[in-house]
């Protein structure tokens, strides 16, 4: 797990080495253990290393002997061991123990075919110096970031935007698009993002410049399309339920390779449970875990964490996270998330990943993906409920179903039947929407737009981003089961795009913590995506398959829990005593005038609503977050960012 970032010459010169250090300095946190370059005509390359394979020799850019192939690599290949003695086999030479040096040789023997025989977490760029070709990928699932633009004379790529902005010629502007995107989603969609012309390497795809001739190439999707018969027996049930037992305990055990110690996340929740179980299973040494608490009983999961961690004789260790906490850490948030945020929840993520590396641990073994892949988020009961009303809107006490839904939420709890009635619709141009399952939580964020100035608001007047997002379905959507459907969106947007992303990776790596991710496996992916839907959410049982798989494996009590998302407090975290200068330095008047994007008049009619004590409502929440992480997204970024760091001292 690393930085990585190079530079591709369009038009004739030569890389420079002092412009690769500038670009690797700005990821040291990704990658405090080792820097180094390698500059050679029109490409180079630079990485910054987190030492966790193969210590000693896997030093990186990496070349094969002939020098004629170069890399730099962020993430794991967990399959390498295999990997590397099926290309012994075929004649193939190492150097090393290293996993970078497996997918030089995997590249040399498959060319760019090679990312089909790797399992793992990747984002990595290969210079092939012979056929003068730079090639880039990204993991199936997009568990590691990859991004890059085009100057007017390079090429450039790095694992963060912030490497890329220290390129001269890089502007650095807010994209209105972008922006619409995440006010609608909450996300971008790929190969969007935030800022203008920078763009990422999707999940599950390459690229390749060849000249200056750019191509993407998506190598995987998972194959929805193939979903098993939805009359499955029940002998069949519990066949399925072995095998994604079987298929869990192989991801994880293989995501236990490691030179260095591996802890896990213990959230009190099913899924990272079952995950610590596993490692519990398959590994004899004391196991180390690492929780979340809050001040606060609403968002607080202590009793469980602890349950967990004695089940499982795990040494556990825990970080409290208050609303003071929160309001102090925003703006690291921002800095390592580079988009603006309508949620707190990665703050606490982010002193989670501190705590992990000051008990001197670099790896965590984490349950992101379960809910996902295998029908765990209240979004799938919620759409449920709604195509049940739908089909007798006349009803009276189909819509009461909704009452079963979000009792975690206290203000959903006080609203009136008629006011969910009313907000829960299910028209029938509803229902025809290939979104249904979505509708309703992107026009909620949709309403945070009325903040935008109004010139920003008509640099995208004529945009939208639900079209656009609809023209990049895959061929078939629109036949799909509404299931499928609801899921599709939850794993090939909101899961990379955020969970994994501001949540994920960018939260772990500010401490130079590696994440990863055994229900994140391709062959876990694709095995769940073949399952019938009644398998992963029976009735209003959700992951149904998941908890029949994994009986007698963790406590009773968190098998049948009920479902508690992860939540984190949010603006109140930014009002009252204790609370930062930033925050009411950013939301003046002054200071959203000269950003530009929102309306000082209504931020003020916001702020002076959450002063007065009047701020209820999650669309009120998630607009003071949004104009807040906007707010220091273009302090951070688009003004005072340029030339704050420094080229490093490069290893070679």
């Amino acid at each position: 797990m690393c930085g990585i970032a190079g530079i591709l010459k369009l038009n004739g010169g030569k890389a420079d080495r002092t412009q690769l250090a500038t670009m690797i300095a700005t990821l040291h946190h990704r990658g405090p253990d080792a820097w180094g370059a390698h500059a050679s005509g029109k490409a180079g390359l630079a990485h910054a290393r987190l030492s966790i394979i193969d210590l000693k020799s896997g030093a990186q850019p990496m070349s094969t002997v002939d020098e004629r192939l170069w890399i730099t690599f962020n993430g794991e290949i967990f399959n390498y061991i295999e990997l590397r003695e099926e290309l012994m086999a075929k004649g193939h030479v190492f150097a090393t123990r290293s996993d970078t040096e497996v997918i030089l040789n995997a590249y040399r023997e498959y060319g760019e075919d090679c990312v089909q025989h790797l399992n793992g977490d990747w984002a990595f760029a290969i210079w092939d110096s012979e056929n003068q070709k730079l090639f880039l990928s990204r993991d199936r699932a997009g568990v590691r970031p990859l991004f890059y633009t085009q100057t007017p004379n390079s090429f450039v790529f790095a694992s963060e935007i912030k490497a890329l902005l220290n390129v001269d010629g890089v502007q650095r502007e807010i994209d209105p698009r972008g922006m619409d995107q995440i006010f609608t989603f909450w996300v971008t969609i790929p190969p969007q993002t935030a800022f203008k012309n920078i763009f990422q390497v999707p999940p599950g795809h390459s690229l390749t410049v060849t000249g200056n001739y750019v191509r993407t190439r998506q190598y995987w999707s998972a194959p929805y399309v193939e979903c098993l018969d939805q009359s499955s027996s029940t002998s069949n049930e519990e066949q399925l339920a072995a095998e994604l037992l079987h298929l869990l305990e192989d991801a994880t055990r293989i995501r236990l390779r490691s030179d260095v110690p591996v802890g896990t996340y213990l959230s009190g929740g099913l899924d990272s449970t079952v995950i610590t179980a596993l490692v519990r299973k398959v590994a004899s040494n004391r196991l180390r875990s690492f929780s979340i608490t809050f001040d606060s009983p609403e968002f607080d999961e202590s009793i469980f964490q602890q349950e967990a961690s004695s089940f499982l004789h795990t040494e556990h260790s825990r970080v409290s996270c208050s609303h003071l906490d929160i309001a102090a850490v925003f703006p690291k948030i921002t800095e390592h998330a580079e988009q603006p945020l309508v949620r707190t929840a990665p703050a606490p993520m982010f002193l989670l990943s501190r705590l992990v590396r000051e008990c001197g641990f670099k790896v965590v073994l984490t349950g992101e993906g379960a809910d996902e892949a295998l029908g765990g988020y209240d979004i799938f009961k919620e759409a449920k409920i709604r195509r049940f009303w739908g089909s007798n809107l006349d009803s009276q006490w189909r819509p009461l179903l909704l009452k079963r839904l979000y009792p975690y939420l206290q203000e959903f709890r006080r609203q009136s039947s008629s006011t969910l009635r009313h907000f829960f619709r299910a028209t029938s141009s509803d229902l025809a929407s290939p979104f249904f399952s979505h509708l309703l939580r992107w026009e909620l964020t949709s309403k945070l737009k009325l903040l935008f100035s109004d010139d920003f608001r008509d640099a995208a007047a004529e945009y939208d981003a639900i079209t656009e997002l609809e023209e990049s379905l895959p061929a078939g959507f629109h036949s799909w089961p509404h299931f499928t459907q609801a899921e599709y969106l939850e794993t090939s947007h909101f899961l990379p795009g955020y969970l994994l992303s501001s949540q994920g990776d960018r939260m772990a790596m500010a401490h130079s913590v590696e994440g990863r991710y055994p229900f994140l496996d391709y062959r876990v992916l694709e095995f769940a995506a073949k399952l019938p839907a009644r398998l992963k959410l029976k009735v209003l049982n959700e992951k149904y398959l998941l908890k029949q798989a994994c009986k007698g494996l963790i406590p009773e009590s968190i098998l049948h829990r009920r479902k508690q998302p992860y939540r984190a407090p949010d603006s109140r975290s930014f009002f009252g005593t204790g609370c930062p200068e930033y925050v009411a330095d950013l939301l003046s008047a002054g200071e959203i005038e000269r950003t530009g994007i929102f309306s000082s008049f209504a931020v003020n009619t916001l702020v002076e609503k959450f002063r007065g004590g009047k701020a209820s409502s999650v669309k009120d929440d998630m607009g003071l977050i949004s104009v807040l992480s906007t707010q220091l997204i273009a302090k951070q970024f688009l003004n005072e960012y340029s030339g704050r760091s420094q080229p490093c001292m490069l290893q070679t």
